[in-house]
């Protein structure tokens, strides 16, 4: 009868074992993927310039200070999921008599016309992001796609930015 029980214990404690290698390799893994994203990672405080954004591979949508933007892949004009969301206050913003401004921009790689085209395409894509939430045509104001000059990468050239005018 006590060995049954000497058993049972046995395999309690050999089962009691696994569960904890297991959590401390489990543990040990997101540990060192933590480390390498976020402690050995550039950042402000040493004085490195970290962009927003470092690559888009595919749509991304962020709301900087009141300013919608849309960051698209490259060749790409499709609008990031999240777009409806981050639109919410410029939807509201027009209901309250303002206008939504759209402006495109885009990277100096490449040719000029093609970029700029593709600039268009993808603030006709917001624009059309914001007809669909019920915005008025006569309350958006598109602007000629702007080629980007600034320090950022091209990546975060490729975008399209929503602003509230009056």
């Amino acid at each position: 009868m006590s060995s049954n029980s000497d058993d049972d214990s046995q395999q309690r404690f050999a089962l009691g074992l696994v569960f904890a290698l297991i959590a401390l390799i489990v543990s040990t893994v997101i540990g060192t993927v933590v480390y390498q994203r976020v402690l050995k990672a550039p950042s402000a405080a040493s004085g490195a310039v970290v962009p927003a954004v470092l690559v888009v591979e595919e749509a991304l949508v962020r709301v900087d200070n009141g300013v919608v933007k849309f960051y698209f892949a490259t060749g790409k004009a499709d609008v990031a999921i999240g777009g409806n969301v981050a639109l919410a206050d410029v939807v509201r913003g027009v209901t309250n008599g303002k206008r939504a401004r759209i402006s495109g921009f885009h990277d100096a790689t490449g040719d000029a016309a093609v970029n700029a085209e593709l600039a268009k395409q993808r603030a006709l894509a917001v624009q059309a992001t914001l007809l669909t939430l019920g915005v008025d045509q006569n309350m958006i104001e598109l602007s000629k796609p702007e080629e980007t000059l600034a320090g950022g990468s091209n990546a975060e050239a490729r975008r399209v930015e929503v602003i509230l005018i009056d």
